[in-house]
C-alpha cells in the first residue's frame, strides 16, 4: 500500500535521512523505534510532505511521486489520504473540542457543518470525549488534548494514520489513556505508522517493528524477531537501554 524508496533528506551539510526504504501493507501497524535524533519523526513527516526530502520516491497505492520532481497534485492527494497525530497536539486554542475535530472536514473536505458535526461526534465518542465536546483546550488535560488530536485525525477517514510520538508530551499518569485509544484505533484495521519510545506498547500492538539508527533502517522484523532475537549488537544495546529485557 505504501512504499518509500531511498528517501534522503539533508539540511545544509547535515544528512538526516540517508537512504530509507520502507514497505507497508494495508492494515499493517508499523512501529518505528530508535534513539532520538536518528530521523524517525522526519521520516514520518516526509510521507505527507511536511518535511521535504532531497531525493527518493513514494508510492501510495496508485499515486507515485519522485521528490526530485515534485507533483503538487500528488502531494495534495497523499495529504488527503493520510492524517497525522502530533507530539504537541496541534489543536486550535480558540476552538472548542468539536470545532477542532470538525475543522479539517469543513475546510479541507468541504463537508457541510451538519455532516462534519455528525462525524466529529462519532469520533469524539470513540475516544471517550463526547462529554467534553464544548470545552476549550485550556480546560483539558494533556491526555484529553491528545485524544482530541486522534479524533481529528480519524474524522477525515484516512487510509494511513501517522502517530508521531503521541505520548512524549504527556505526564506519566496520562500516557495510559492515550495508549488505550491508540490500541483501539490500530486494532480496527487502519494502516498505522507509529513513532514511539513505548517499547512494550510497540511490542504488543505492532505487526512489524522498524529500528532506525543514524538515518537508516538498521533492522526490521516482527515483534518477536526484534525483541526476542535482536539481529545486531546495536539493536540489542538500544533495547537494553530502553529496559525491554
Amino acid at each position: 500500500m505504501l512504499e518509500l524508496n531511498d528517501i534522503r533528506l539533508s539540511y545544509g551539510s547535515t544528512s538526516i535521512l540517508k537512504g530509507v526504504n520502507l514497505s507497508v501493507k494495508r492494515g499493517d501497524v508499523v512501529s518505528i523505534i530508535g534513539p532520538s535524533g536518528t530521523g524517525k519523526t522526519t521520516l514520518l513527516r516526509c510521507i505527507n510532505y511536511l518535511a521535504k526530502p532531497t531525493s527518493g520516491t513514494i508510492t501510495l497505492d496508485n499515486i507515485h511521486m519522485d521528490y526530485q520532481s515534485v507533483d503538487k497534485h500528488a502531494i495534495k492527494t497523499i495529504r488527503l489520504r493520510t492524517a497525522m497525530v502530533f507530539q504537541q497536539f496541534n489543536v486550535f486554542k480558540n476552538m472548542t473540542v468539536i470545532e477542532n475535530v470538525m475543522d479539517p472536514l469543513v475546510v479541507v473536505q468541504r463537508k457541510s457543518k451538519t455532516e462534519a458535526r455528525e462525524i466529529a461526534l462519532q469520533e469524539l465518542d470513540r475516544v471517550g470525549l463526547a462529554t467534553r465536546q464544548d470545552h476549550y483546550p485550556s480546560q483539558l488535560s494533556g491526555g484529553q488534548l491528545q485524544r482530541t488530536g486522534i479524533a481529528r485525525a480519524l474524522a477525515v477517514r484516512p487510509d494511513v494514520i501517522l502517530f508521531d510520538e503521541p505520548t512524549s508530551s504527556l505526564d506519566p499518569e496520562l500516557v495510559g489513556e492515550v495508549l488505550k485509544v491508540i490500541k483501539d484505533v490500530t486494532s480496527s484495521g487502519i494502516t498505522s505508522l507509529l513513532v514511539t519510545h513505548e517499547m512494550q506498547f510497540a511490542k504488543n500492538i505492532s505487526s512489524r517493528i522498524v529500528f532506525m539508527d543514524q538515518g537508516v533502517v538498521a533492522a526490521e522484523g516482527s515483534p518477536d524477531e526484534i525483541f526476542a532475537s535482536p539481529a545486531t549488537p546495536r539493536l540489542a544495546q538500544f533495547l537494553n537501554s530502553e529496559r525491554v529485557f
